[in-house]
């Protein structure tokens, strides 16, 4: 990515307070505010679910149990977890059902149960590269 799109990229911020520190992680809880209803990714954020989200995040600085926060993740990052998360299945979903209604004669409740296997396999595959993509999936945390 060329630096210039790194440098304009929009950034999407929580504030919360750190309840730990392991190494250089802060295990940080942010708590939905009145923010939340203006921000362009509330709908892939699930924010409104709860009032508290727990996560953890790369300190930029050192900090220590009971500091104010400022967490952050770049935007098109949001977008990718909704791709990987939402999106991708339900690809996997409908492929499945296209591919074995069109190629097979099996009734419909095997082929929507082999659909679902789909979906199950494909999240079975997220989890075997899990920590490699919690490391493309960075939140960062600096004191606010």
């Amino acid at each position: 990515m060329h630096p210039l799109f790194v440098i304009m990229e929009e950034m999407i911020r929580h504030t919360g307070v750190v309840t730990g520190v392991n190494g250089d992680l802060a295990h940080v809880v942010i708590t939905q505010t009145d923010a939340c209803s203006a921000c362009k990714a509330k709908s892939m954020c699930m924010s409104s679910e709860s009032r508290e989200k727990e996560m953890d995040a790369l300190m930029l600085e050192p900090l220590q149990p009971g500091d104010r926060v400022e967490v952050e993740v770049r935007e098109h990052l949001a977008w990718k977890a909704v791709l990987l998360a939402y999106i991708m299945p339900f690809v996997v979903m409908i492929g499945v059902i296209a591919v074995l209604t069109m190629t097979t004669p099996w009734p419909e409740e095997v082929v929507g149960t082999l659909s679902l296997c789909g979906i199950a396999l494909y999240y079975i595959g997220l989890s075997v590269f899990k920590h490699r993509l919690q490391k493309q999936f960075t939140f960062t945390a600096r004191k606010a």
